[in-house]
Parts: structure tokens; C-alpha cells; sequence
């Protein structure tokens, strides 16, 4: 059974449906004041990382309240097990094999290549539609400006186009200066995390007051390098440093940088609370896979980034809209690639018709059929792993070798039940092999 306190008519409280069909025009209505969108990435936060997910070592009593306040989701996952085919996928709404990146655009091997600009993404979406735009912190979808934020779809840019920086001097791993404001590599100073949510709450500041924003924070924490906020830089240009920081304590380092996004999260909550924003503003949070081996906590799970057992890709997610969304808890499948099309929907937009991801806003408006009477099929690739999920069922090849899980009753995927039921095993199989050999993919990384 779904466990789900659902909001009562919460389209029928923003005055329009998700069925509705704009004009081909334009997306919206220049005369309704549309909704604002923040989304809030953590990079690397595994399941079990919040307190609100079960975690009783961290404090984080500000992403509690939001999800307090809102719709915990259980069965959320990560369209990939490392960074950037998940943002591919958030901002395109397609599976990242679709947007042309199923593995990282590494600082080492890729500084030229980056996620084509032909793929239409919710940034420019909404920008279309009549929103301010804005990204503060990670890209990571392309290092040179044609491949940037400025020309997908953000009015304003400020952050890292690479896989993880310095959080004091901003410098990659290869030891190159990674702080951009739009298309200019400058300096600016503060420790990451702050420095994000600082530049956001003063785009807040100088926004129109009369136009609608989409603010797109996407953290570096809980990334390595592991390094608190009363830590030094490590990382100098050119220099020799430990890529995962001079911190030998790395696992309170670890807690340290939740707890400091944590405070982050709760610096932009009470600031859209005192400027009468956050009855306007439907607010997500979530993370762009499973926490990393050894630091992160994907408990129950089995698996860590760069895996497709759940811990992978199972991650904390969390939607919240001041007086619009009941609070509660959904069991719901959704993925990254679902952002696009259900924000979309949750603004009064058309939804467009071209994306594998779904429209899930019925979630926060009323009972949905059970997963076993309408269960979709999704799947999942990255190197020598490949998964498919539909319900309870979750197909899982390595190396070519496939295993079947009950996720109902084995969420740690110990028991392979291939041979109890071939069936389902066959049919996951089949839709595997029918998904990959269907792609129309332009695949740049993998």
C-alpha cells in the first residue's frame, strides 16, 4: 500500500490542471503569475545520510523541517550512480544515454566535450515560459562556455563546470582554477557551500519582482574533497595535493559538510519565509546518486556510487510547497528524469511530448493506482552494469551475467529468485534488451 498524505486539490489550489493545453504559442498564460522553482542537488548523499531518512549521527534539523513539511519520497533514484548522467538527465528529462552522457565528464579527459546544446532543457524551458533562471555551484555537464549553462537555458551562472573543487581556493582535481561567474573564469571567495547559497539568496535580492524564478543550487557537498567549514584549501593551481583532502578524519569531515548544507538549506528556507515567497515556491531536494564506499550511508541498502544496487542510486529526495503540498510520504517510483516533466506540470505548464521521464505531480494530487496495476518498466546502464525495475522487480546484469530481486522482500538484493520466477525474469530481460537496442542515443561518455 502506498503511503501517502496527499494535499488536497492541490491543482485545484493553484487554480489550473495539469491537463490543461496551453496554446502552442507559448507555454503559459502571460496573465497568471506562475510559480516559483528551487531544486537543491546534494552531490554524492547516500539514503540514510538525513536524520528525516533514519540517520541519528547527523543533525539536520533544517532538511527535517523541509521534509516535515512536505513529501519524502522513498523510492526515488538517480537516473545514474555518478554525477553527470543524473544532471543530464534532471535537465532534459530523458534517460542520459538520450542526453549523450551516461558516464563523467572528467577534468582529466573531457575538457572538450560536454552535453549537447541541441537538447531542450528545463532551464531553457522555463525561461521560455517567462522565468528567471539561475545555477549556483556544480555543471558538470561540459567544460568549455559552448557546452555551459549560459547557453542551456540560465540567465546568470556562478559555480564549477567540473566534477568537484577546492571548497576554499575553487580548484579541480587536475589542479586547474574552476570558479565561473557566466562565461568568465573569476575569483570569488568563501567556502563553497556558503558561497552557493549566498549567491542565491542575492539573486533573490535583485530578481524582478514581477517575474516568476526557477534557482537551481546544486551543492558540492557532500563530495569529496572532505572539508569542513573551519578547514583550509588543500588544492593549488598545478600544485600536488590529496584528492580527497588532507582531512584524515574523513568521516567527520563527511558530517561536517551535511550539517553545513544543512544550515544552507535553512539560510534559503527562512529567507523566502520572511519574504512572503515560500507559498509561492515549491521547493525539491535531492541527490545526484548513492553515497560514496566508506563515508556515505545507503542504509538498508547494498551498494555505493558507481553501483546499481540500490545504493547506487536510491537517494534521499524531498518535495515541498508551502500550503499546497500536504505533508506525508510517497512509495511512488520516480526519477531524476521525472523532474522535468513533473515540475513542468506543478507550474501549469504544457508538459512537453518528447521525454522518457513522467509526469508525477498526480502524486501530490490524489490516489494513484497500486504499483503492482500499473507499473512501468525503467532502466538504468553504466559501463559493465545495466538494471531494469518494474514494481517490485529489479533485473540486474554485471558482466553480462543476470540476477533477479524481489525488492519486496530483499531490498539488499542477496537472493537471486531467477529461477522461482523465469517469467518475470524473461520479460525484464526482453525490455532490457528492447530499450538498449531502441535508443536513439549520441553517447559522448560512457
Amino acid at each position: 500500500m502506498r503511503k501517502i498524505i496527499y494535499g488536497m486539490g492541490l491543482l485545484a489550489l493553484l487554480g489550473w490542471g495539469c491537463n490543461s493545453q496551453p496554446s502552442k504559442e507559448a507555454h503559459y498564460n502571460p496573465e497568471r503569475t506562475l510559480p516559483n522553482v528551487v531544486l537543491i542537488m546534494a552531490d554524492d548523499m547516500g539514503f540514510n545520510d538525513l536524520g528525516c531518512y533514519g540517520n541519528s549521527t547527523v543533525h539536520t534539523p533544517n532538511i527535517d523541517r523541509l521534509a516535515a513539511s512536505g513529501i519524502r519520497l522513498t523510492d526515488y533514484h538517480s537516473n545514474g550512480v555518478v554525477c553527470s548522467p543524473t544532471r543530464a538527465a534532471l535537465l532534459t528529462g530523458l534517460y542520459p544515454q538520450e542526453a549523450g552522457v551516461e558516464g563523467v565528464v572528467t577534468a582529466k579527459s573531457h575538457r572538450k566535450s560536454g552535453m549537447s546544446p541541441d537538447k531542450l532543457t528545463l532551464g531553457e524551458y522555463l525561461k521560455e515560459s517567462g522565468y528567471a533562471t539561475a545555477i549556483y555551484g556544480k555543471w558538470h555537464l561540459g567544460y568549455e562556455p559552448e557546452f555551459g549553462p549560459n547557453i542551456q537555458g540560465f540567465d546568470q551562472f556562478k559555480g564549477f563546470v567540473s566534477g568537484n573543487v577546492d571548497y576554499f581556493s575553487h580548484i579541480d582535481q587536475e589542479g586547474y582554477e574552476d570558479w565561473w561567474i557566466n562565461q568568465s573564469l573569476q575569483k570569488e571567495t568563501g567556502y563553497l557551500t556558503d558561497l552557493i547559497s549566498r549567491n542565491a539568496i542575492e539573486f533573490l535580492e535583485k530578481k524582478e519582482d514581477d517575474k516568476p524564478f526557477f534557482l537551481y543550487l546544486a551543492h558540492g557537498a557532500p563530495h569529496y574533497p572532505y572539508q569542513g567549514p573551519n578547514d583550509k584549501a588543500d588544492r593549488t593551481v598545478g600544485g600536488d595535493f590529496p584528492i580527497q583532502g588532507s582531512r584524515e578524519d574523513k568521516a567527520a569531515a563527511y558530517k561536517e559538510m551535511i550539517e553545513s548544507l544543512d544550515e544552507n538549506v535553512g539560510k534559503l528556507m527562512e529567507y523566502l519565509e520572511k519574504n512572503r515567497l515560500a507559498e509561492q515556491t515549491l521547493v525539491i531536494f535531492c541527490s545526484d546518486n548513492g553515497g560514496t564506499k566508506n563515508v556515505g550511508s545507503n542504509a538498508p541498502y547494498s551498494g555505493f556510487k558507481g553501483q546499481l544496487y540500490e545504493g547506487g542510486h536510491r537517494v534521499p529526495a524531498i518535495f515541498s510547497w508551502k500550503d499546497k503540498i500536504t505533508p506525508g510520504e510517497s512509495d511512488a517510483l520516480v526519477l531524476s528524469m521525472d523532474l522535468f516533466p513533473t515540475i513542468a506540470s506543478l507550474m501549469g505548464l504544457e508538459v512537453p511530448k518528447d521525454l522518457s521521464g513522467k509526469d508525477m505531480s498526480e502524486i501530490f494530487d490524489g490516489p494513484i493506482p497500486d504499483i503492482e496495476e500499473e507499473a512501468r518498466t525503467v532502466f538504468w546502464r553504466f559501463k559493465n552494469q545495466a538494471a531494469a525495475r518494474k514494481g517490485q522487480w529489479k533485473l540486474l546484469i554485471i558482466d553480462g551475467e543476470s540476477s533477479l530481486y524481489n525488492l519486496s522482500t530483499d531490498v539488499q538484493e542477496l537472493n537471486d529468485v531467477s529461477d522461482e520466477y523465469p517469467d518475470i525474469f524473461q520479460e525484464l530481460n526482453k525490455a532490457y534488451k528492447e530499450w538498449e537496442s531502441g535508443l536513439n542515443e549520441e553517447t559522448i561518455l560512457t
